[in-house]
């Protein structure tokens, strides 16, 4: 075709390849967690659905293109009384509000799951996850992250058939790494409540720009990856020393020995 003879072209796809990639983590984390709650014998399937889905969402969404752009249009308008102006509602705004309140709520249940409720594959929690539960909820989430990866690429490319081979390149980059993030992710405990802390503040960013308080992503992916890094250390310290005892076991323990 003539437009990939364009140096510009491949420029904008190489570009847009790596924006869903990073957008994509956000996907691969939430479905990670989620799948978690599957028997093992059903995680690697519904980690692959759910990214055969983010897919096709995408690609359908990007055949609707022009619908995408003007859902940012207002569709009514509501009257604040502490201000002057109305607040102009747009279809964009219901979705990233409702998909942000989702991904709060489905958070900060994760949370209190590891910390007080029941483990995976045990108790009630685990025997009420199905794969067509975990499946409803990742197309959810996949609808509202299709959103904001399709209003990036409209922003880095022009052509549709640039959009789609981005997005599948970056889908199936996200399809060969998804497997060693997940398990990852749920062998470090850790790491499993800082992702979880991600989503929280991934959900929080979507509320606010669905009530028109832009927050740069810039910023959010800085703390992300900051956070990370300090984790990686962490966890490296954490194999090269013994593990630390509490000053009172210690004192416990000495009494002990002065009463035999």
């Amino acid at each position: 075709m003539e437009i990939f003879a364009n140096p510009d072209t491949w420029i904008s796809l190489l570009t847009l390849t790596f924006m869903e990639v990073v957008l994509g983590i956000d996907n691969i984390v939430f479905i990670s967690i989620i799948v978690s709650r599957l028997p093992k014998e059903q995680q690697a399937k519904g980690r692959n659905i759910g990214l055969m889905l983010a897919l096709v969402f995408r690609i359908i969404l990007l055949m609707f293109i022009s619908w995408i752009v003007s859902a940012s249009d207002p569709i009514f308008s509501i009257n604040l009384p502490l201000t002057e102006e109305d607040f102009a509602v747009s279809w964009r705004d219901i979705i990233l509000f409702a998909g942000g309140l989702f991904l709060l709520a489905k958070s900060v249940t994760e949370i209190h799951n590891k910390l007080e409720g029941e483990e995976e594959g045990q108790g009630s929690a685990a025997a009420h996850a199905t794969l067509g539960k975990v499946l409803i909820q990742i197309i959810l989430i996949d609808i509202v992250f299709s959103f904001d990866s399709i209003l990036t690429a409209v922003g880095l490319a022009q052509e549709i058939i640039v959009m789609i081979i981005a997005v599948i390149v970056a889908m199936a980059i996200m399809l060969i790494f998804a497997k060693y993030v997940s398990d990852f992710v749920n062998k470090h405990p850790t790491v499993k409540m800082l992702a979880l802390s991600f989503l929280i503040l991934i959900g929080f960013m979507l509320v606010v720009e669905a009530l028109h308080q832009h927050i740069p992503k810039g910023y959010i992916y800085f703390a992300m990856f900051f956070s990370l890094l300090v984790e990686m250390l962490n966890l490296r310290l954490r194999k090269k020393t013994t593990p630390v005892h509490l000053r009172q076991n210690e004192v416990l323990n000495a009494e002990e020995t002065e009463i035999l």
